[in-house]
């Protein structure tokens, strides 16, 4: 996963990811990915409209997103 996150934040592609939270709720994320660590990644997270922290083992699976939705203001 990590590798693939790597790849995404090269690239500069917007993400979309299933993350898991300490809680083991889920939620599904879009996120631009700014740097990755060893175990965790800062990216800014479009459902929060900011910069987050995640940890590369809680994603579930990620995906470039290839079509933008028009975001509400």
């Amino acid at each position: 996963m990590r590798e693939k996150l790597m790849k995404m934040c090269e690239r500069h592609e917007l993400a979309e990811m299933i993350y898991m939270g300490a809680d083991g709720s889920l939620t599904k994320r879009r996120v631009q990915i700014i740097s990755i660590g060893s175990d965790s990644f800062i990216a800014f997270c479009l459902l929060r409209r900011s910069r987050r922290t995640f940890k590369v083992e809680r994603v579930l699976s990620v995906q470039q997103v290839v079509h933008r939705e028009p975001q509400a203001i």
